[in-house]
């Protein structure tokens, strides 16, 4: 599972605020991301995540908005891991848009301990339970961020178990799994806007970019391309772009050993960028039907990796991927 030689790897440092809810990541003295758990928010995220070069690769709304970017979906921020039908709950659209009278449909993740951090292998644990608006808990989820990084590319590989704690249905569903909402530069530019519907049937509209800054492109293994990509299932999907003055290219990169492996992908052109493992005929109404019931006590795994690096081969990239065992 290692991304980079021994003798390359940059050394990882984490400071804990804990007052502020946080921990900083350093990859070889230089801020890289932090974990942020704040109480006012339905879901732990990575956040800024930024490049080698120092540029941010997520969009700053909502939590550091800037002028020039779109303020939809409030519930995309940074980097994280949930699901849009737990038991029948809705736990990916879930934020502070979301008016009290309504909150009932909808859950949240809340962290309730960092368990470790162990800088010599770039590992933070925590721990968490997705919990229903009446803040009862049907799942404990433990996580390991482990992080790495050279002199040109950077990985973080997010691992969780979650452990049932009653009778648990995960419902086959797009919204979901592990997502990351990228800056402008990696979006799709786009000649109109566009509106998509979540699993409750809400509608968002997205309004159409069409500048020099939105030059992201979509791949994956497969060759597909842009908007193709979307609802494909693939072992990796990559995003390019032209990211202020540097070529940069995340990576999002399905484990083997998840359910339903290789997982379809929740790319969308404005800059979502998620894959999903539970999707099933959300994405393609000729797929087997996808419903997964934990009994209490049962545990299931997800394991995701992310790659930001310079201007990636689909060798290069194949590579990486084959090391993700």
């Amino acid at each position: 599972m290692e991304c980079f030689a021994q003798s390359a790897k940059l050394p990882v440092a984490f400071r804990e605020v804990a007052n502020e809810r946080k921990v900083d990541v350093y990859l070889g003295g230089s801020f890289f991301t932090a974990f942020l758990y704040p109480e006012n928010m339905e879901k732990a995220v990575l956040f800024p995540i930024l490049s080698p070069q120092g540029k941010p690769v997520t969009r700053g709304y909502p939590l550091k908005p800037r002028s020039f970017e779109r303020t939809d979906h409030p519930h995309h921020v940074g980097l994280w891991f949930n699901f849009g039908d737990v038991n029948g709950l809705d736990y990916w659209n879930n934020s502070f848009a979301v008016t009290e009278d309504k909150k009932k449909n909808y859950g949240s993740i809340v962290t309730t301990g960092i368990v470790a951090k162990r800088p010599r292998v770039g590992q933070l644990q925590v721990v968490s339970e997705w919990q229903n608006s009446a803040h009862k808990a049907c799942l404990r989820e433990n996580t390991t961020y482990t992080f790495s990084g050279n002199a040109k590319m950077r990985c973080i590989v997010r691992k969780a178990t979650l452990h049932a704690l009653e009778t648990v249905t995960f419902t086959e569903n797009k919204e979901g799994m592990l997502g990351l909402r990228v800056a402008r530069t990696f979006e799709e530019p786009d000649s109109k806007p566009a509106v998509f519907t979540d699993a409750n049937g809400i509608e968002t509209t997205v309004s159409a970019v069409n500048d020099a800054d939105a030059n992201g492109i979509y791949r994956n293994r497969e060759g597909l391309v842009g908007a193709e990509v979307w609802g494909k299932r693939s072992q990796w999907v990559a995003l390019r772009a032209d990211n202020g003055g540097e070529i940069t290219t995340i990576v999002i990169i399905d484990h083997p050993k998840n359910p339903n492996y290789p997982a379809w992908s929740h790319a969308r052109g404005y800059g979502l960028f998620a894959i999903n493992s539970l999707g099933g005929r959300a994405f393609d109404k000729n797929t087997d039907m996808v419903k997964i019931t934990m009994n209490p006590g049962d545990e299931l795994t997800f394991s995701y990796q992310i790659i930001i690096g310079g201007d990636l081969s689909d060798s290069e990239i194949n590579t990486i991927a084959k090391k993700f065992r």
